[in-house]
């Protein structure tokens, strides 16, 4: 027994006290003696015992109660019975008690002593044994169900026994039909040799007795595999033999991920350090390097050991860095500013971080960046924007391109630059600023022309920034000569290029490169701007000058207007001449107008209307009818045809009466024909204090304006001559076979005669002409074939005469002597000619009618002239006819020729009707209503005379 063995002795018999003696002297366990039951009951609640032993006989009850009490809370405590007065009652009784074992003895003796103590050892022993499997089976069992551990249990020769829950989960196989099989060939392991081959040695080595590991990965075909701790140990029973083994599985694969992850963690934290631009430097307090980062050379040039060589911390960034009260108080100091020489000797400004660490030796940790070229980038990008300030203020191409040239030295730290301008008349590109370095590197720079076939035509044709390394490798550099070796050429949109350059190789690098682009953008945006302007400009000064343009439009209209209406309302050729005049120079936009007619004596320009600042011009100045006429209105009178000066003053010299127009202020003339049907009323000039006062607008509303005061005289002339009674009658003979009336005489061998009658509808004009010495038939005919008569209708025939009504495809001279004043009294055509008789009002000019007739015919002769005064009823004829319609008109004519009003009638209503292809009472309605306005002309007009008085 164990000297912690705790012994309990209950009963108050002398061997009690004798075996405690020998427990205590023999084999020194702890001994407690208890004369009664209920105290060793207390005994056993309060205190461990780890073996009770009891006498049989107590005063009040036997030993067999206090083994049924012990045996109520625990029945792996031993309890022995001794008892001198045993039997085999007493002994059936212990043992259904559950007594441990039991003792009968007579008297206490030595022997009794040792026999009892033996078989105390051995109940203990026994116990303890019992307690230490019962603890083991508990171990195994809290091992074999821990949820973490897959537990295979093995019989001795290696075949499974038993698996738990988490292996189990790690297949998808029924497991129990994998009992009985060899371990190292199951589904938990691939088919390869290799691992089958590890769990096998593992097994193996568990049944030689000695612990087995290994570190396996399970089956591809398991759709998740593990990576599992493998471990078999043997389990050996109370001999030593090996019973069973005991196969635990720790799945490890997450830590062999994390293993595998810090592994490569640890490999990017040195490729990081050896590769980062930041440095990082370990000191402690009195500044020598503890740790420095294997990639210092990327700022300082130095190799790790050189830097150590160099001394402390400070002499690579200087003393008075940082304050150390300053850092203990924040524990980080951040974006300290110094600078640093490395070895090469170039200067670097840094951005320094210094934190307080622990770690090895080191207590100060010092992280670098260098900012140099964001330096440099700071200050450029300063310079940049002053550079877009100066930009604002440059108006031209030319300066913002003498702007990019003076400040590439600040931006790009090169000096030598210049700037194309693209010229779009010419399509080249012109050298339009340049550096005196660039000068002096390349040379004067040539005009491009912009083909693409040199550098700086192509990137501008191209749109594509070019930067060289060295630009002598480029095969259309064109001027080998150049000391230019780096060299960039960066559109500027549709403006032009920017060029830089410099004699060294490889000077642009990648904060350059963006720097020279951010130059040009700008550039290009201010070059936009100052298009953009000068198109607002341009397009202001277009559009005051639409403006002033549509003013002086409106105005005129306005004035045209007005004249309009003058020409309505006037009554006479004077009131037209005399209100265009004055309604013309009514504003400030025409100095002086006048409208002069062409004396046919003199041949020269007569005035006969003027208005506005005349100032004595027209009294000095002659104006012939002349097309070598160097004043405006007298080429106008010979050419028909605007004439327009737009400056008066040039050829000031040589022609006279420039210097008379110049002294009266007149800069600018325009004159224009007042023509209407190719007959010529005059001529109307208009003068201007401005030069180019007529613009093209002008010139056409101005020529309108000719044409329409020619045609209100033209109407005034033809009403004057219906209200005149003086007329001139002219008596042409004329010989020309395209004369429609001619041709047909002379092909029908017949007399014509045409005494009035004529009318122009919208298909044509429609003529009455009397035929005589012809058969009607074949006059008709003839008519019927030539081109100029579209139609031919007879109106009233008797055999060898009559009345036909031709329409004609062309005007007929009496139409257009009628818009002119005139009236073509008759025309008699035979074989041997044609007489024309026309009579021109006393108001008419009598030139344009004579003019329209020579005009008209080939060959005119004039046989008689003479005036006559019209009478009255010439007068009411005029105005009975005013009263007519047109079809009323052509009514009467066809019933007058046709012979309807004749006694006896030589034609019916009904016939009539039928040639003008009307109704009979629409006839007889037409002619009851021209003879009630002939009555009424005559009754309401002149009256009726008043009978004498009768008495």
């Amino acid at each position: 027994m164990l000297q912690s063995t705790r012994v309990l002795l209950v009963g108050t018999t002398g061997w009690v006290q004798d075996f405690a003696d020998t427990l205590e002297t023999r084999i020194e366990v702890s001994v407690q003696t208890i004369p009664t039951i209920d105290e060793a009951l207390d005994v056993l609640h309060n205190e461990p015992v780890d073996c009770i032993v009891t006498d049989y006989e107590f005063d009040d009850s036997t030993g067999i109660q206090l083994i049924e009490s012990v045996r109520a809370e625990t029945a792996t405590l031993p309890v022995i019975l001794c008892t001198a007065a045993g039997s085999e009652a007493v002994a059936s009784e212990a043992v259904a008690a559950g007594v441990t074992d039991y003792v009968a003895f007579r008297e206490p003796s030595d022997e009794m002593l040792d026999e009892l103590l033996e078989r105390t050892e051995q109940s203990v022993r026994s116990a303890q044994r019992a307690i230490t499997q019962r603890d083991r089976a508990r171990q195994f069992d809290a091992i074999f169900h821990d949820t973490r551990t897959a537990t295979w249990v093995l019989e001795p020769d290696g075949a499974l026994a038993r698996v738990n829950q988490t292996a189990r989960d790690m297949i998808d196989a029924d497991v129990d039909t994998l009992v009985g099989e060899p371990f190292w060939t199951l589904p938990w392991w691939s088919e390869t040799d290799g691992l089958q081959g590890d769990v096998h040695r593992i097994t193996e080595q568990a049944l030689g007795g000695t612990f087995g590991n290994a570190v396996v990965t399970q089956s591809p075909a398991v759709e998740k595999p593990h990576v599992i701790d493998l471990s078999a140990r043997p389990v050996r029973a109370e001999r030593g033999e090996v019973v069973s083994i005991v196969v635990e599985g720790v799945d490890i694969t997450e830590r062999v991920s994390l293993e595998r992850d810090l592994r490569q963690s640890e490999e990017l934290h040195r490729v990081t350090l050896n590769n980062m631009t930041d440095t990082v430097l370990i000191t402690n307090e009195e500044g020598d390097y503890t740790y420095v980062c294997p990639n210092v050379h990327f700022i300082f040039g130095y190799t790790a050991d050189e830097i150590r060589e160099l001394g402390t911390v400070d002499e690579l960034l200087g003393e008075d860095l940082f304050d150390r009260e300053e850092l203990a108080e924040e524990g980080v100091l951040k974006n300290i500013e110094c600078t640093a020489t490395d070895k090469a000797g170039r200067e670097h400004t840094l951005l320094v971080n210094v934190r307080e660490v622990s770690i090895q030796d080191g207590t100060l940790l010092y992280s670098c960046r260098d900012i140099t070229k964001r330096k440099q980038r700071e200050v450029a990008l300063a310079t940049l924007q002053e550079t877009a300030r100066d930009f604002l203020y440059a108006e031209t191409k030319q300066e913002i391109a003498q702007h990019i040239v003076d400040d590439t030295p600040g931006v790009l730290d090169i000096d030598a630059s210049a700037v194309y301008l693209f010229d779009t008349d010419e399509n080249n590109l012109t050298p339009a600023a340049q550096s005196a370095a660039m000068e002096q590197l390349n040379g004067p720079l040539p005009t491009v022309h912009a083909d693409g076939t040199e550098l700086t035509g192509y990137s501008f044709l191209e749109d594509e920034s070019l930067f060289f390394d060295d630009v002598h490798d480029c095969d259309r550099l064109d001027n080998r000569a150049t000391d230019i070796r780096s060299a960039a050429y960066i559109p500027l949109g549709d403006h032009g290029v920017f060029i830089a350059g410099s004699p060294d190789v490889s000077r642009f690098d990648a904060v350059t490169r963006e720097l020279a682009d951010l130059l040009a953008a700008t550039a290009e945006a201010a070059l936009d701007r100052v298009s953009r302007e000068s198109q607002l400009r341009e397009q202001d000064r277009e559009l005051q000058q639409q403006n002033a343009h549509l003013t002086a439009l409106n105005r005129t209209n306005e004035i045209i207007r007005e004249i309009d209406q003058a020409l309505v309302q006037a009554e006479t050729r004077a009131e037209i001449d005399h209100a265009v005049c004055e309604l013309l120079t009514a504003d400030d936009r025409f100095s002086f107008a006048w409208i002069g007619v062409v004396d046919a004596i003199t041949d020269t320009i007569e005035p006969r209307a003027w208005a506005g600042n005349e100032q004595g011009y027209l009294d000095s100045v002659s104006v012939a009818v002349d097309e070598s006429e160097t004043e405006p209105a007298g080429r106008t009178a010979a050419t028909r045809e605007v004439t327009m000066v737009t400056n008066v003053a040039a050829q000031l010299r040589q022609e006279a009466w420039r210097k008379e127009a110049v002294a009266r202020d007149y800069l600018s003339v325009l004159s224009v024909p007042l023509a209407y049907d190719e007959l010529s009323y005059g001529v109307l000039t208009v003068y201007a204090k401005t030069q180019n006062a007529f613009d093209e607008m002008s010139q056409e509303v101005l020529a309108e304006l000719g044409e329409t005061i020619a045609s209100a005289t033209s109407a005034i002339e033809r009403k004057n001559a219906l209200l005149t009674t003086s007329v001139t009658r002219f008596e042409f003979e004329i010989d020309d076979p395209t004369f429609v009336l001619s041709r047909l005489a002379q092909e029908a061998e017949c007399t014509l005669s045409y005494q009035g009658g004529v009318q122009q509808t919208d298909v044509g004009s429609y003529v009455f002409v009397t035929v005589e010495g012809a058969e009607m038939d074949i006059v008709e005919q003839v008519a019927m074939d030539l081109v100029a008569i579209e139609e031919v209708q007879r109106v009233s025939a008797d055999g060898t005469d009559g009345v036909l009504r031709l329409r004609l495809s062309q005007p007929f001279l009496a139409l257009e002597l009628a818009d002119h004043g005139a009236v073509l009294r008759s025309a008699t055509v035979d074989e041997t000619g044609t007489v024309l008789v026309i009579d021109v009002p006393e108001s008419v000019d009598v030139r344009p009618i004579t003019d329209l007739v020579t005009e008209s015919f080939s060959t005119v002769d004039l046989r008689s002239k003479q005036t006559l005064d019209r009478s009255s009823t010439e007068d009411l004829y005029s105005r009975f006819l005013e009263r007519l319609t047109d079809r009323q008109l052509e009514v009467l004519q066809t019933a007058y020729y046709s012979g309807f009003f004749e006694s006896p009638r030589e034609s019916t209503g009904e016939e009539v009707a039928a040639t003008l292809g009307i109704s009979p009472p629409a006839f007889y309605q037409h002619a009851r209503t021209v003879q009630r306005k002939l009555f009424s002309t005559l009754f309401d007009d002149i009256g009726v005379p008043t009978a004498p008085a009768t008495v």
